[in-house]
């Protein structure tokens, strides 16, 4: 598992020793940053689901300003914090020990707001659908911003959508689907929705 590009192109990170934690594949993560593109630049990240920090830091190296990695478990959290370490990167990254759903609650109290929020957590286990849940009663998520899941093509997470948002995009790789949300400007209709499959 390595940087794909950026400031720390090349450099491997810390990978996990367990199946417990499950980085994005660099297949997976080169297309995603790929579609992203310019957008990264100077962005304000949060990466629910850290993990290893795999994504946060790959932000980081394409020029995010700033990025909050949220993890509820301390192996993830230890292995999210030596990563950064190891990029040098602790002066614009920052780490939360909360679950996914009081993380966006507290975030939110606190004014933060987010350009890109990354949503990859355990596959099949409903909770791209009760971060969106929480999204919509706490939009962190900027006006501009873009929400990317990361989920298992059997988990099917539309139907959690709620009016404010949309689905713009959708990517597979396999067993893995990207899927991209944004809040729905008042002018757009569903007409406007454009999902490439």
């Amino acid at each position: 598992m390595r940087i794909i590009t950026g400031k720390a192109r090349g450099l491997h990170l810390n990978v996990p020793k367990n199946y417990d934690v499950r980085p994005t594949a660099d297949r997976v993560k080169e297309s995603l940053f790929n579609i992203i593109g310019s957008k990264i630049v100077d962005a304000a990240v949060l990466d629910l689901f850290a993990g290893s920090g795999n994504l946060g830091l790959e932000s980081w190296s394409r020029g995010a300003r700033l990025v909050q990695f949220v993890d509820n478990n301390r192996v993830s959290l230890r292995l999210t914090e030596s990563n950064i370490q190891k990029c040098r990167a602790e002066a614009e990254c920052k780490v939360l020990k909360h679950d996914a759903e009081a993380a966006v609650d507290l975030l939110y109290k606190q004014g933060q707001r987010f350009d890109l929020v990354f949503v990859d957590p355990p596959y099949n286990k409903g909770w791209v659908q009760k971060i969106l849940v929480k999204l919509e009663k706490n939009p962190i998520l900027a006006e501009s911003g873009w929400l990317v899941a990361e989920h298992s093509m059997h988990d099917d997470i539309a139907i959690a959508v709620s009016d404010g948002y949309e689905i713009f995009r959708r990517q597979q790789y396999g067993e893995t689907v990207l899927t991209f949300i944004r809040r729905k400007m008042p002018s757009q209709g569903l007409e406007d929705v454009s999902c490439n499959g």
